[in-house]
Order: structure tokens, then sequence, then C-alpha cells
């Protein structure tokens, strides 16, 4: 039986996850791939990646080191060796994904990339393969496990944001440094990868407007909870006509909707297209084992094309021309949740409801909940539509006014 070698840089939890199962289900990927897929090599933190990188027997890189340097290099380096990629590199690809694809195509060569978004959710191929007769209409996801999992600890124990990190971190489904995840830009990152997927186009970062979750209450849940909804870190692809949307914000989501019920570490993907209808991905969004199994389907997928001599590109996409422009935050139009914490007097209402109303903003309904403390109460708003534009200009002015304390929270509100 022929074999195919493998070379892996990374040793941490997945890169061991990997290297273990690639040795106890040996005979069964042995089947499942026509050949023997042998690790030839590791690289840890201390170990010299060119060893792998020129090695002229190994056929295939796997890439999971994580970050955008040295990986772009290391990439790099193993293309113009003739080998192919397989990474779970959500930031590298949507930062420098133009290139590196570009690159693997010059050489007659793959990267494939199913762990870099959802971990083990096939999503990846369905997306390429699965859906390659449909158009899309728009992509809902919830694609970070750790801010997922703060959420839900928000909303079981009744707790803050910072007593549900520290049980997130205790629970190890958060590294030490969370930023990224509860600030929103790994679920845009993923968002860029599956915009490219399903709408032929590479946007930048700086494209996506993103909002975290560090400034949500546990009372914001329950008002939410109250009023129908739950609160969840939702990245947005939405077209309206020939503008296309991307955000990753927080959202409240009807509650009998199944995005609302996605809890703990797990990610799920709704998917609109015009062919199959509306399709929801779920499953672990974390997990050393969720993210080997999507490694080694696509180890599997590299080998079967290497056996073959084929070349089949790891992407394969088609330019959507129906999209003209992205649209800007403040062009968008949402409803909201509004919470205002203000003091206890007549006319407050009277006050923000005028400021509001000068800007063209209407009021779906209104509660003023029992006191925070002594001299403050929670006021809660449900907006009808309103331009993102207006609503920023009026919550600055009741900002000002010196009833108000602490920066009013808006949370729009996403039907998908």
């Amino acid at each position: 039986m022929k074999k195919i070698y493998l070379g892996l840089l990374g040793y941490g939890n997945v890169g061991k996850a990997t290297a273990k199962l690639l040795k106890q289900r040996r005979s069964l990927l042995k089947k499942r791939a026509g050949c023997d897929l042998v690790l030839k090599k590791i690289c840890d933190k201390n170990d010299n990646p060119y060893e792998i990188l020129r090695d002229p027997n190994i056929d295939i890189v796997i890439e999971l080191i994580g970050g955008i340097h040295p990986a772009k290099e290391y990439i790099s380096e193993a293309i113009d060796k003739g080998k192919f990629v397989v990474t779970a590199n959500k930031a590298l690809l949507a930062e420098e994904g133009k290139y590196l694809f570009n690159k693997a195509k010059e050489k007659g060569k793959s990267i494939y990339f199913e762990a870099s978004v959802g971990a083990g959710i096939p999503i990846i191929k369905s997306l390429k393969e699965g859906l390659s007769a449909d158009r899309f209409n728009g992509i809902f996801g919830i694609l970070n496990g750790t801010s997922n999992f703060i959420l839900s600890q928000m909303s079981y124990l009744g707790i803050e944001f910072k007593s549900a990190l520290r049980q997130t971190q205790k629970s190890g489904f958060a590294e030490r440094d969370v930023n990224l995840d509860v600030e929103g830009i790994d679920s845009a990152h993923k968002l860029l990868l599956l915009v490219y997927l399903c709408f032929g186009k590479f946007f930048n970062l700086k494209d996506v407007f993103v909002e975290g979750i560090t400034e949500i209450l546990a009372l914001d849940i329950v008002y939410a909870r109250e009023l129908g909804f739950t609160i969840k870190l939702l990245a947005v692809a939405k077209r309206e006509g020939a503008d296309l949307e991307l955000r990753v914000h927080p959202a409240l989501l009807p509650s009998p909707h199944p995005l609302a019920n996605v809890d703990g570490i797990n990610n799920a993907i709704y998917v609109s297209s015009d062919l199959a209808g509306d399709l929801l991905f779920y499953g672990p969004g974390a997990g050393r084992n969720a993210a080997a199994s999507a490694v080694i389907s696509d180890l599997i997928s590299a080998a079967l094309n290497i056996q073959a001599g084929l070349f089949r590109k790891g992407v394969c996409v088609v330019e959507d021309t129906a999209v003209k422009r992205l649209r800007h935050i403040k062009e968008t139009e949402s409803r909201y949740y509004i919470r205002f914490l203000a003091e206890d007097k007549h006319g407050v209402l009277a006050n923000i409801s005028g400021i509001l109303a000068k800007y063209k903003i209407s009021i779906a309904s209104v509660t003023q909940k029992q006191r925070k403390r002594a001299d403050v109460v929670p006021i809660v708003m449900i907006l009808h539509k309103a331009k993102e534009k207006d609503l920023r200009i009026a919550l600055e002015k009741i900002a000002g006014l010196p009833v108000i304390h602490e920066k009013p929270l808006a949370i729009r509100i996403e039907e998908p």
C-alpha cells in the first residue's frame, strides 16, 4: 500500500490529538484514504521546522502553530517545496488567505482548512461541495465557543461577565488572554472565511464591524429573557439588494430560534441559500478531538487527490457579482434593545423619548425595572427599526443628560 508522509508543525492540544488519532486509527484511515498516512516528523517549539518543510519525502504539512507569523512563512515555504498543506489557522487565512491560496494555485498545490471554522463541524466542505449549486442570502453564526460559554454561564447562574469568565477559564474553555474571543475578533476571522466561500470575495478585518460582549450585564440577559429573547454573540453576513453587511456583535435572538438554543462551547452556523433553503450546522466549536477530526478529514481528502494524481484546488469559489458594495454599519437598520440606568425622577422618560423622536426613532415598548441602586433604575426599551447612524447620535445625546448614569447599552435584534 502506498505511503503518504506527513509533517506536523505545532504539538499543542490539537497537534497531540491529531498525532494520537493517526496512530490509534491507522487501520481505519488506511481503508478510507486508500493509503497509509505516516506521521514522519513532529516539530514542537524547540524543534527546527525546516526539517519538515525541506524534507523531500514529506507530502503534506500540517500547520497547527496558529498566529500570522511565522505560520505564513512556513506555509509559503511548504508550498514552494511542492507540498500540500492542512491548517486550522483561521486568523492567518482571514488576513493572508488571498495571497496563500493564489500561491498554492500557481504551484499546483492545495490548502485544506476544515478545522479553521467550527472545529469538527463540516461547514467548509458543505459550502464548497454540498451547496455548490446554491446562491447565498446570508450567514448567521455563533462562531466562538468561549464567548458562548460565558454568556451561557451568565444566563444559567445569574453572574456577571468577570465571574463567568473566571468560571470559563477554570473549566478549560478559555485561554489566559481571551481578548480575541470576547471582543469578537476570532468570530470575525471565521466570518471572513465563510464569506469568501459563499460570496467569492475576500474582505479585510477592518471591513467587519466588530463589537464584543464585555458590556453586557446579567440583568440584560434576564430582561431579554422576559421579552422572549436570548443574547448571543452573532456573526452576520447578510445580503441586502446589491449590498453586503458584515458584522459581529451581541444580538437578541427570538428564544424559539435554533441559534438561540446553542449553549456552552457549541457553535452553530445558520446558512440561508436559494435552493437548499435555510440550513443549520451545529456541534462543538472547541475541543482537541473535534478539531483533530477535521484535520484528519482534510488529510484524507489531500491523500486521495495525491494518489489520483489530481490537482484539486483546496478552494474553488465563484464570485457573486450581484454583490456590489459593503454596507457601512452606519447605514444598517435594525430593531434594538436599549438599556439605560437613570435617576428615578419625574420627566426622565419624557426627555429620553423626546430625543429619540427628534431622530425619528420610535419606541415599541418601554419598561421601568426595579431599582439597581438606591437612586437609579434601569429603563429598558424595544425600538422599532431604526438607522444605526441616527440611533448612535440619539444615544450620545441621551448619555449627556445629567440624570443618566453609565453609558446606555444598545443591542441589535436579529431574526434570521
